[in-house]
């Protein structure tokens, strides 16, 4: 296996990571407890009561962005699969690299909100919900890099194969 293959097989994994850590974030409920219960993008639970919570701007922005990151970060995870059956072509490097980072700038927009929305509060503390969001940013970043890497290094090998030099 060579090394644009294994970036291109990181690439995947960590986008693959990153998508794992975001719908679980987006899907549950612990963003940040309090003393009487928790809550999250979608419920509130007081009690043991859980709610649904009223439309808050900042919150419907999170949601939105975090949505946004996940269905980007799923495609540009197929993207990477993609590559790896198909020996994929530059282009589609570019692309899914590009995906990868906007899928970055996403989440970071969605939990940059969120940390905002909640942190002067001194009764309010953040949950493992809110602290995996902010695990996928930088394995998504990671993954933008290795499929980028790995196109550089297919343009370079395309543009240095006409040439009778021996590396």
């Amino acid at each position: 296996m060579g090394v644009k293959r294994s970036l291109q097989s990181g690439g995947t994994v960590l986008s693959f990571l990153a998508n794992i850590l975001m719908v679980l974030s987006t899907v549950t409920n612990y963003w940040t407890r309090y003393p009487d219960g928790h809550s999250g993008l979608w419920k509130e639970c007081n009690s043991g009561v859980c709610s649904t919570i009223p439309c808050q701007t900042m919150l419907a922005m999170t949601a939105a962005c975090i949505v946004l990151a996940v269905g980007s970060g799923i495609v540009s995870m197929a993207m990477g699969l993609r590559i790896l059956c198909h020996q994929g072509d530059s282009l589609r490097g570019r692309t899914t690299s590009a995906i990868c980072f906007l899928s970055g700038l996403l989440l970071l927009i969605a939990m940059t909100g969120y940390t905002v929305k909640d942190v002067w509060k001194s009764d309010v503390f953040f949950s493992w919900s809110y602290f995996s969001g902010w695990l996928a940013l930088p394995f998504s970043i990671l993954a933008g890099f290795c499929f980028l890497l790995a196109d550089m290094i297919v343009q370079s090998t395309d543009a240095i194969s006409g040439f009778p030099v021996c590396l």
